[in-house]
C-alpha cells in the first residue's frame, strides 16, 4: 500500500489533476476534449504555482539565512518546510493508508448527509497523515494515529461546509467549490472571534480598507507588486554586514526586490488558470446534481486553497507578515522555532479568513498576527514528536529532505502551527481516553448540527423548485 499510494502521490498534483478532472468531466457528461482541457489548465496552474513558490523560497531563503547568521537568530527547532513535512507524513504507516481511509470516511458522510463536500484535494491529505503520524509516534499506537487523522478529517469537512457559502460569495467564479484543507480551516474560529471583537471597538469600522482601497489611498505604495519590491529590498539590505557591503550589493538588493515583486504579480495570474479550468467541471457537476440527485442539491467539490491565494489582500498581508513573523520568533519568550522554509506557506492561512473580514486588510493582518504568534508555540510544542517521526522516515528512506541537522529538532509552519493539530494531538495523546472521548462527542455534535443544516438547505431548494414550477 505504501508503494501504491507513494507512487500516486509521487506523480504530483500537476500530473494527477489533469487525469482526475478528465475522468470526472467525462463521467458527468462533458465532452472528452473539454474535460481534458479543464484538467490540463488546472495542472498547468499547479506547475506555475510551484515555479513561483520555488522562486520565492530560493530567492528569499539565502537572504533570510544571512540575516539569521549576522544577528545570531538561530533557534533549536529547524524549519523543514511543507515538502519535508508532507514526505514525513506520507512515508509513515498512517500516511500509507490515509487516502483510501479518508475517501471512505468522506463517502460515508455523504451517504449519511453529514457533509456536502466531495474532497478531491488528495495532495493536502498529507495534513491528516501529519497529525496521525505525530500521534502514532508519540503514543506508539497506529490506532491512535488513525483516530487523530480521521477526527481531523471529519471536522475539516464540516468546516468546509460551514465556510462554503461565504467563500463562494466572496470570491468570484467559485460556485460549487469548498476548501477542506485543515490548515485554512483551523484558523476560522479564531478569525470569527477576533473579527467580532474588532467590530465592537468604537471607530474601528472607519479603518475598513480592502486591497482596492489601499490602491486608491496609497497609490503605487498600495500595490502588491510595489510592496513585494520594497520588502524584498529591505530583507536583502538587512543581509549586509555593513555599509560598504550594502553599497557593493546594490545589484543583488534590487534583484531580490524585483523577484519578490514578480512573485506578487505572477501568483494572481497563475491562479486564474485554476478558475478557468474548474469552471466547466463545477458548472456541469451542479447541473447533474440538480437534474438527477434532488436530495443531494448543494454538494461542493473540495479543492486546494491554491485557487484563491492570488487575492490582493492575501498577498499584501502575507508579505507584511513575513518580516513580522521572523521578529516575533526571535522575541517571543519560550519559542524555539524560526520559520524560514515555511514562509511560502503563509499565503494559505488566509483563503477562509478573508470572507470573514470581507477583505479588510487591517483586520486580516491582526488575525494573522495573533494566530501566527500562537502557531509558533504550537510548532515548538509538537517538535519532539515530529522529530521522532522524521528520524524514522529518514532511517527507512534515506531521503535527505527529511534529515534534521544534528542538535536540532524539526518543525514546519504548515499545519503544525494549526490549532487543529495542537488540540487534537494533546486531547488524543496527553489526555488519552478522556480527551479522545471529548473529541468524539464534539465531533458527533458537529455532525448532527451539519446534518440538520444540510437537510434544511435541501428542503429550501425543494420549496424553491416547487415555487418556480
Amino acid at each position: 500500500m505504501e508503494q501504491v499510494f507513494g507512487y500516486i502521490i509521487g506523480l504530483g498534483a500537476a500530473v494527477m489533476m489533469p487525469i482526475i478532472f478528465t475522468i470526472l468531466g467525462v463521467c458527468i457528461g462533458i465532452k472528452f476534449n473539454k474535460a481534458l482541457k479543464s484538467g490540463l489548465l488546472v495542472g498547468v496552474g499547479f506547475v506555475g504555482l510551484s515555479v513561483v513558490t520555488a522562486l520565492l523560497t530560493s530567492s528569499l531563503g539565502p537572504a533570510l539565512s544571512k540575516v539569521v547568521e549576522i544577528y545570531g537568530l538561530q533557534l533549536k527547532v529547524f524549519d523543514m518546510g511543507w515538502p519535508a513535512a508532507a514526505a514525513v507524513a506520507y512515508n509513515t504507516s498512517v500516511g500509507a493508508f490515509i487516502i483510501p481511509v479518508c475517501l471512505g470516511v468522506n463517502l460515508l458522510m455523504l451517504l449519511t448527509k453529514t457533509t456536502r463536500t466531495v474532497n478531491i484535494d488528495l495532495w493536502n491529505y498529507w495534513h491528516f497523515a501529519f497529525i496521525g503520524a505525530v500521534v502514532y509516534f508519540a503514543s506508539d499506537s497506529i490506532l491512535w494515529g488513525f483516530f487523530a487523522a480521521i477526527i481531523c478529517y471529519i471536522i475539516t469537512l464540516i468546516m468546509a461546509d460551514y465556510t462554503a457559502d461565504k467563500f463562494q460569495q466572496f470570491y468570484d467564479k467559485m460556485e460549487g467549490i469548498s476548501i477542506p484543507q485543515p490548515f485554512c480551516a483551523g484558523f476560522v474560529p479564531f478569525a470569527w472571534a477576533i473579527n467580532k471583537v474588532l467590530d465592537k471597538i468604537p471607530g474601528f469600522d472607519k479603518l475598513n480598507i480592502d486591497a482596492e482601497g489601499m490602491k486608491k489611498k496609497f497609490g503605487l505604495l498600495g500595490e502588491p507588486l510595489f510592496l513585494g519590491i520594497l520588502v524584498g529590498c529591505i530583507i536583502a539590505s538587512l543581509s549586509c554586514k555593513d555599509f560598504n557591503e550594502l553599497i557593493d550589493k546594490i545589484p543583488y538588493i534590487l534583484g531580490l526586490g524585483i523577484k519578490m515583486g514578480a512573485v506578487m504579480e505572477l501568483i494572481p495570474r497563475i491562479t486564474s488558470l485554476f478558475i478557468e479550468g474548474l469552471k466547466p467541471i463545477s458548472d456541469a457537476t451542479r447541473e447533474l446534481i440538480a437534474r438527477k440527485f434532488k436530495g443531494a442539491v448543494g454538494l461542493n467539490i473540495g479543492m486546494s486553497p491554491a485557487l484563491v491565494i492570488g487575492h490582493p489582500a492575501t498577498l499584501v498581508v502575507s508579505l507584511l507578515l513575513i518580516p513580522v513573523t521572523i521578529l516575533l520568533a526571535v522575541v517571543l519568550p519560550g519559542n524555539e522555532f524560526l520559520p524560514l522554509a515555511s514562509l511560502a506557506g503563509m499565503f494559505y492561512l488566509f483563503p477562509l479568513v478573508l470572507p470573514i473580514t470581507k477583505g479588510n486588510v487591517l483586520k486580516t493582518f491582526i488575525i494573522g498576527l495573533v494566530v501566527l504568534t500562537l502557531g509558533l508555540y504550537f510548532v515548538t510544542d509538537l517538535a519532539p514528536s515530529f522529530t521522532q517521526a522524521a528520524h524514522d522516515v529518514y532511517t527507512k528512506t534515506q531521503d535527505a529532505a527529511v534529515n534534521i541537522p544534528q542538535g536540532f529538532q524539526g518543525g514546519a509552519l504548515d499545519f503544525a502551527s494549526s490549532p487543529f493539530a495542537w488540540v487534537i494531538f494533546h486531547l488524543t495523546y496527553s489526555l488519552k481516553w478522556i480527551g479522545s472521548g471529548l473529541l468524539v462527542l464534539f465531533t458527533l455534535f458537529l455532525m448532527v448540527l451539519n446534518r440538520r443544516a444540510i437537510t434544511k438547505k435541501a428542503k429550501s431548494y425543494e420549496l424553491q423548485a416547487t415555487s418556480d414550477k
